[in-house]
Parts: structure tokens; C-alpha cells; sequence
């Protein structure tokens, strides 16, 4: 079967951008590629799909915005960048989006709210609310009031593991993982120019964990192993997951034309739902 095909019919879906997609190393704005990414995700949207956005990049922005010279090394200072950088993100998402006819909202979440049936309930609703009237959900982890993705522990842990337990929340068809490597390799190609990108991954095994190895960026919590156990949650409950660069947004039209780009992690269809989805938020 071709997996690829069956992406060119999924309705709903989430887009995952870390912060070195919307942010330059030194912590300031990427306005041409947010531009970008908000143009491709508006003519998604104008086509008929529902998409909800998972955007990382919000102490990168608090940075870059106080022109700090370095990145602080305590929880405290950390979470009153992330409180600067979230205004400054919004702001400009919702501009860029503005000028293409379409309204975003802000939803941050915390681990509480999905370890609550009741918040979890009330999320839901919400989310289902702003995409039956055709707004953009803008998501990430209330960095300012919680700790788990600063510590970077197994928590929410991550915007990676965030998105996946958002596609599950919501019950998309696709997840699709921007990042700044075009997909999942037996090992880093940026340290090895002989590293093969697996083009389609069925089961999750011991060697792929090795591939994925520890590696992460200057600015985000995650790396590739963060990103596989994403695919592994995903598509557990039937969500499937692509892994693509993102360093031009417009591969988002190639990757739901079906077109051969990125690593496709293959759903298993045979999932078991509740009322919002089913996920285990320890991952």
C-alpha cells in the first residue's frame, strides 16, 4: 500500500515548528520564514483542511527581544523570557496571518490540564470551537507558569511530544514535524555525509532509538530522540507523522500532494478512541 496517498485526503492536521524555524541563533524573529509558513498554512486552510499549529520558539524570542548576550542558566530568569517572548510571537503570527484573511488563537497548555477529564474536556472543546470557525490554533506549553519543558524532563517534556499529544487531543490525521533536518537518519548527517534517511518507518525497534540518539539545538529542548518518541505516540493512535525540513514552509504542499519528501511514520489504524482521543501522557 502507499502510505504517501492517503496523506493528500487527511483533514485535520498539526504542524509542529521548533525554535530554530522561527528564530535565528541569536534569538531574533525569522519574519521570512514565518511569512512563509503563515502563507502555507492560510492556503491550507483555504482548502479546506483544519490545521493547528504547535510553534516552540518563545524563549528564543524573549531573548533575542531583551538583546541578552547569552542564554540565562536558572528556571527563573528562563520563564520571564518565555512570558516576553510568547507576546512577541503571537503578535507576530497574528499579523502575518492577518494579511492573509485568517485570525489565530493562543492556546497554552499545561500538564494538568491533561491529566484533568474535566480541563481536558473543556480544551477540547475549545479547540473544536475555534476550527469550526475557521481560527488557527497556536499551541505550546505555558513555559512561564511550568517547568517541565525548561527542565526538560518527561513531563509534557517537549513541543515535540506536545504535538503529538495534541493530534491525539483533537483526533487529527496527520502530524507533520518541521524541523532542521529533512528527515530520520541511521545517524546525524550533519557529522556524517554517508547518514541514509529512512524514507518510511513501520515499527518502532532498539536500533532506531540508537539512530536517534541525544543530539539537540542551542535554543530548543528536543533533538531527534524527542522527535521518535513523537512518531511512537502519534502514531499509536493512528495519527500519522511526517518529518521534514522546514526550512521552506511551502514543503508543506509537497508533503499533501503525497510527494515522496521527509520520513513518513506509518499509523496504526486500528486505534482504540475515546470522546478526546487516547494517549499516554508519560509517553
Amino acid at each position: 500500500m502507499n502510505f504517501r496517498k492517503r496523506i493528500k485526503s487527511a483533514k485535520r492536521i498539526v504542524i509542529k515548528v521548533g525554535s530554530s524555524m522561527v528564530t535565528y541563533k541569536n534569538g531574533h524573529i525569522n519574519l521570512e520564514r514565518i511569512d512563509n509558513l503563515s502563507r502555507a498554512i492560510s492556503d491550507m486552510v483555504n482548502s479546506g483542511k483544519e490545521v493547528v499549529l504547535v510553534s516552540s520558539g518563545a524563549v528564543s524570542a524573549g531573548f533575542g527581544k531583551l538583546r541578552l548576550k547569552e542564554k540565562p542558566d536558572n528556571i527563573r530568569e528562563t520563564q520571564a523570557l518565555s512570558a516576553i517572548g510568547q507576546c512577541e510571537l503571537m503578535h507576530i503570527y497574528s499579523k502575518f496571518f492577518g494579511e492573509y484573511s485568517h485570525i489565530v488563537g493562543q492556546i497554552l497548555l499545561t500538564r494538568d490540564v491533561l491529566e484533568d477529564e474535566h480541563l481536558k474536556e473543556n480544551v477540547c472543546n475549545t479547540f473544536e470551537l475555534l476550527l469550526k470557525k475557521g481560527v488557527i490554533p497556536i499551541v505550546n506549553e505555558n513555559d512561564s507558569v511550568s517547568i517541565d519543558e525548561l527542565e526538560n524532563i518527561a513531563k509534557l517534556g517537549d513541543n515535540d511530544n506536545l504535538s503529538a499529544l495534541v493530534s491525539s487531543l483533537i483526533n487529527a490525521d496527520l502530524l507533520i514535524i518541521l524541523s532542521d533536518i529533512e528527515g530520520f537518519y541511521d545517524c546525524d548527517p550533519r557529522k556524517n555525509k554517508n547518514a541514509i534517511m529512512i524514507k518510511e518507518i513501520r515499527e518502532f525497534t532498539e536500533e532506531m532509538e540508537k539512530y536517534a540518539g541525544k543530539a539537540g539545538s542551542d535554543f530548543g529542548t528536543g533533538g531527534m530522540a524527542t522527535k521518535l518518541k513523537a512518531a511512537k505516540t502519534a502514531t499509536s493512535v493512528g495519527v500519522d507523522v511526517i518529518l521534514a525540513s522546514g526550512k521552506n514552509p511551502c514543503i508543506i504542499r509537497n508533503i499533501l500532494r503525497g510527494e515522496d519528501v521527509g520520513s513518513l511514520f506509518v499509523a496504526n489504524k486500528n486505534r482504540g478512541e475515546d470522546k478526546y482521543g487516547k494517549f499516554n501522557i508519560n509517553g
